[in-house]
């Protein structure tokens, strides 16, 4: 029987599954087995599109379906958390099976906080994560750096340090540091990310620590919740799944993974906010600058929601007038001072924001600030972003 905190080895019994997905396959047949099991009634899940650069979302409710779901896809830059706002009413009073980055984790637990979720009803497979790269910034990296055309690309990955390519005649891998250091690379909010091992799901599953013949053919599974033990001795049960305790070396080799992408984190933040310290109102009165009001920072973010009966009322706002371009200071200010406490460093309003206003980095220098002033009063917060 699995319990919290227990470390393992797990792969799928369908071997058909295991040549198309990643790491043993581990996950998808974890999904899988909850609909199958009435776990949930559904998984929301992301599929590959037009190509590998187009993420799609999908609420799947037959687990046949989710074989289309297998493998990773780190030019999709999609905020799960969010989505799951959109698809509740659909979803009322029903159970969903998630996979989810460290942001989508946090984003949840943030929304929980807000009462807009209920983590009860709600199955949290996390992923280790090593950042996304941006669509647009993917292909012009894979062009510019690779000498590839982006269209012949068949698959990518992050391992090992590197951002690795296969495309029709061969593969090919650069060192991260090196493309970050000349402004290719992750998108900067991943950069900064510290939420490497998403302990707050109920399985933080990768292949970090995944070594010997299991190498590349199963994934390390951390037991992080009841309901994620209930989960996997259920798999493993129906023999949708094999496991195995995970190699000690392993362990300690995930350890120094985890550990090595905690530094980098650091690296980046030091690098990021130092520059702003001793000017960042001016540095954001000056980027807000080009605001064009349009909205989507706020729509794209995860602990910033609005209120439908604010927009019917008769007065109008005073802080952002109608008409006025760019929007008055203080509708930023505001902003920033709404989701200061728990900004998640997603990157979505600065994904979303067609005037490139650099708005994560400055919601996450503030929440950075303010953590370093509360956390010798109250403790480091349950998840470290």
């Amino acid at each position: 029987m699995a319990k919290k905190g227990d470390m393992l080895y797990a792969w799928t019994t369908d071997s058909a599954l295991a040549k198309k997905a990643e790491c043993g396959g581990a996950v998808t047949e974890l999904l899988k087995y909850a609909l199958e099991s009435k776990t949930v009634d559904a998984v929301l899940a992301v599929k590959k599109g037009f190509d590998l650069y187009d993420a799609v979302p999908t609420i799947v409710t037959d687990p046949k379906d989710l074989d289309e779901c297998a493998g990773s896809l780190h030019c999709g830059t999609i905020l799960l958390s969010k989505l799951v706002m959109e698809y509740a009413p659909k979803l009322s009073g029903k159970k969903i099976g998630m996979v989810v980055k460290g942001c989508d984790m946090m984003g949840l637990l943030e929304m929980a906080k807000r009462n807009q979720v209920n983590l009860d009803n709600i199955v949290m497979i996390g992923v280790n994560c090593g950042g996304s790269v941006s669509p647009v910034a993917a292909r012009r990296m894979i062009k510019e750096k690779f000498g590839v055309d982006p269209d012949k690309v068949t698959k990518e990955e992050i391992d090992k340090g590197q951002f690795i390519i296969e495309y029709e005649g061969g593969h090919k891998g650069i060192k991260m540091d090196d493309l970050e250091d000349e402004g290719y690379g992750r998108r900067s909010n991943c950069r900064r990310c510290k939420a490497k091992i998403t302990r707050q799901a109920d399985l933080a599953c990768g292949n970090w620590g995944v070594i010997g013949d299991k190498a590349g053919k199963a994934t390390f599974v951390e037991v992080c919740s009841d309901k994620g033990a209930k989960l996997l001795d259920g798999a493993v049960k129906a023999k949708k799944l094999t496991t195995e305790p995970a190699d000690p070396k392993g362990i300690e080799i995930r350890a120094k993974t985890e550990n090595a992408m905690l530094k980098l984190g650091d690296k980046w933040r030091k690098r990021d906010f130092e520059a702003l310290r001793s000017n960042l109102w001016e540095s954001i009165a000056k980027e807000t600058a080009r605001c064009m009001k349009c909205g989507a920072c706020i729509a794209h973010c995860p602990v910033c929601f609005t209120r439908a009966d604010k927009y019917e009322q008769s007065e109008p706002d005073i802080m952002v007038r109608a008409g006025f371009i760019p929007a008055d200071p203080m509708f930023h200010l505001r902003r920033f001072a709404h989701i200061s406490d728990s900004c998640v460093n997603c990157g979505q309003c600065e994904e979303n924001c067609p005037c490139e206003i650099p708005l994560a980095l400055f919601s996450h220098a503030i929440r950075t600030e303010a953590d370093k002033f509360f956390e010798p009063k109250l403790g480091k917060s349950a998840y470290t972003n």
